[in-house]
């Protein structure tokens, strides 16, 4: 049979195994998040003008002006956050909602706010489709937190601010983790903060990336 007959599950089976094996070389060898980012068809995630380039290794554009991150930091900043089971996370732009729905395979709850009115309504029903019960969304300024559901047990943060996450680390337990892009400019640093359990966080730089800043207040409708 030639390959144009081939069975496109399959190809997209291949496409992730091959996706998989990228993230696996990189440094990304957590079986758990591997296995929930094989679990999470990213081509839901994705508009359909870029659809075809779901599985590959790179940001792609999402509407609002805003991206769908490349999966290799999607799977280092969970990676990072050292997640188990019964832990509640607190993600700061839920975006495409494509990082909620892999935290949500590792985490008890996934608080998420976002921003854009329009990306929480698309992200809210891909969450529906997936079946995804443990994810709670919130309308709102991401750099306010979610003080009402304060502790977490984790957060991460997918915008990039020119300063030290202060307000968000006061809403983390003491040994808690919070992974996050700090700097200005077009690249900035993605720091680990992890708490030792007395108030005081040791910072860990992971390596450049690039994030859109992270803006005050919620965004008019689009």
């Amino acid at each position: 049979m030639s390959d144009e007959a081939d069975d496109p599950v399959e190809t997209a089976q291949t496409r992730l195994a091959r996706l998989v094996l990228v993230l696996r070389s990189q440094g990304v060898t957590d079986p758990a998040v591997l296995s929930a980012i094989e679990k999470t068809p990213r081509d839901l995630f994705t508009p359909d003008l870029f659809r075809d380039r779901a599985w590959e290794d790179s940001a792609l554009p999402i509407a609002c002006g805003q991206t769908i991150s490349q999966p290799f930091i999607v799977g280092l900043m969970t990676q990072a956050l050292t997640l188990e089971p019964r832990a509640r996370v607190l993600e700061i732009g839920t975006g495409s909602g494509y990082q909620t729905a892999i935290l949500s395979r590792l985490a008890r709850l996934v608080y998420t706010v976002e921003r854009y009115r329009t990306l929480m309504g698309e992200a809210e029903k891909r969450f529906a489709t997936l079946g995804l019960t443990n994810v709670i969304t919130r309308f709102g300024d991401g750099g306010d937190g979610w003080v009402e559901q304060a502790p977490f047990d984790r957060i991460l943060v997918t915008a990039a601010s020119s300063e030290e996450p202060d307000r968000l680390l006061k809403q983390l337990k003491p040994s808690g983790v919070l992974v996050a892009p700090v700097g200005k400019g077009p690249v900035q640093r993605l720091v680990r903060y992890a708490g030792d359990g007395k108030g005081e966080f040791t910072k860990e730089q992971l390596g450049e990336v690039r994030f859109v800043p992270m803006l005050d207040g919620v965004a008019k409708e689009l």
